[in-house]
């Protein structure tokens, strides 16, 4: 219902808009052949201007508005599912366990799928409140040396144990040779656009998740991390669009799959705030993405002072 009388009040002010230009365009055109002075003509045509000016402005920042409330009511209408289908399965299992006698191996079973749900629930929260640090101000935090490769076989470990998939559902290709990918950052928040990267390629995945990871040196000075998917695709207009907070890719088919739209917004934050970015890319519908994350390579003199504690402390 709020949708529909959105879309109303857009349409409407689009053509509260157009009218008013097209009245005002009137009235100028007629000053201009009934007035004697040339003066007040030219007037009366500057103040019209200003006019037209201001409507098509006003418009256009309503019709912005309509659309960011209604983003925020889909966000909050996702983020209520995200949050009530775990509690409301865990409550379930609770409830059984604690009214029904259940052998040992059902009991396990149900603490298995309520640890699953926890964990859905924790990832939820964990990202809105990631989403209101970032939206606020550049994270200030002592930066350390993380070994990228590392860090993205430990966030695909993570992911195949959430979506309990087979080891070979996602690949990631040897860095060639004794190459080690270093780059400076905060490895909590580089873990977290790295899985969420990951998650969204899961989830968009319906007909089987075969994702390709790979890291490469980019013109000698950063790190591109490559990870592709072969699931529902992406149009080119929808390039952009994808990263903006709340932002999710309309679509019947899409609508089943469940999000908050937050995750890719926080992956290019991340990304930016470490001084680098994150891209896309599909060939079109149907034919897989592939998201890009540049991150600055470290240099070496920063490997050497940086690097006090051991690699595996950095992703840990």
């Amino acid at each position: 219902m709020n949708i529909t009388r959105r879309r109303g009040a857009i349409a409407f002010f689009i053509t509260l808009g157009a009218i008013l230009v097209g009245l005002t365009i009137t009235q100028s055109a007629w000053l201009l052949l009934n007035e004697r002075t040339v003066a007040f003509a030219i007037l009366g045509i500057l103040l019209f201007a200003t006019l037209v000016a201001g409507v098509v402005l006003n418009t256009i920042f309503l019709v912005r508005e309509v659309r960011r409330n209604e983003r925020q009511d889909s966000f909050l209408n996702a983020v209520t599912h995200e949050l009530k289908t775990p509690i409301a399965s865990i409550r379930l299992y609770l409830e059984t366990l604690q009214r029904r006698a259940t052998s040992e191996e059902q009991k396990q079973e149900f603490y298995k799928i309520m640890l699953a749900d926890s964990d859905r629930l924790l990832a939820t929260v964990e990202q809105i409140l990631k989403a209101g640090q970032l939206g606020q101000r550049h994270r200030q935090q002592n930066r350390t040396v993380i070994n990228l490769e590392s860090l993205v076989a430990d966030c695909i470990n993570i992911t195949l144990q959430r979506h309990h998939l087979p080891t070979d559902s996602i690949v990631l290709e040897p860095v060639p040779g004794a190459v080690r990918l270093h780059t400076l950052g905060i490895a909590e928040d580089l873990r977290t656009a790295v899985i969420n990267v990951l998650d969204n390629a899961v989830k968009y995945s319906p007909d089987g998740v075969h994702i390709h990871c790979s890291l490469a040196i980019v013109n000698y000075t950063s790190i591109a991390l490559s990870i592709s998917d072969t699931g529902v695709g992406l149009e080119s207009s929808q390039f952009k669009r994808i990263f903006k907070r709340f932002y999710r890719v309309p679509g019947r088919s899409l609508a089943k799959i469940k999000g908050t739209g937050l995750g890719l917004f926080l992956v290019r934050n991340i990304a930016r705030q470490h001084g680098g970015d994150a891209t896309v890319t599909s060939p079109g519908p149907g034919l897989g993405v592939t998201i890009t994350i540049t991150l600055p390579l470290a240099t070496s003199a920063e490997t050497t002072h940086r690097s006090t504690l051991p690699e595996t402390s950095s992703i840990s």
